[in-house]
């Protein structure tokens, strides 16, 4: 999912644009879309209420490279767990830089290209 939030982000109206991989099967992508949409409830159906518009459900090739992990003074890879700053609640979060993140949308009116910024990487499992 890629977003615009016209202000702050606890007062909703975002535009969004979901992206499936290009693999997803017909039936996987309606299950999808209706835990993003909050037809299923849990968390997410909290955060779909922040939604104003989908301008676009599209099926593309997906892929994830490692982040380029920041290490402690042991030389292991710097981990979150445990705090408010994780973004993946009950697991740990490796903290790094992404050599590269591309993102263009015109419905969204935005075109980036970052390179060297901070990246985040944790396991992401709904439990049914």
């Amino acid at each position: 999912m890629v977003s615009h939030i016209p202000g702050n982000v606890l007062t909703g109206n975002f535009r969004v644009a979901l992206y499936l991989d290009e693999g997803t099967s017909d039936a996987q992508q309606e299950a999808l879309l209706n835990v993003y949409s909050g037809k299923l409830g849990g968390p997410i159906a909290d955060f779909a209420k922040l939604v104003g518009e989908v301008v676009s459900v599209e099926r593309v090739p997906i892929t994830f490279d490692e982040l380029e992990p920041y290490k402690g003074t042991d030389g292991s890879p710097t981990t979150l767990s445990n705090t408010i700053f994780s973004t993946v609640p009950g697991a740990p979060v490796f903290v790094g830089k992404a050599a590269q993140y591309r993102s263009k949308h015109a419905a969204l009116g935005h075109d980036l290209s970052l390179s060297g910024h901070n990246a985040l990487q944790s396991v992401f499992v709904f439990d049914g």
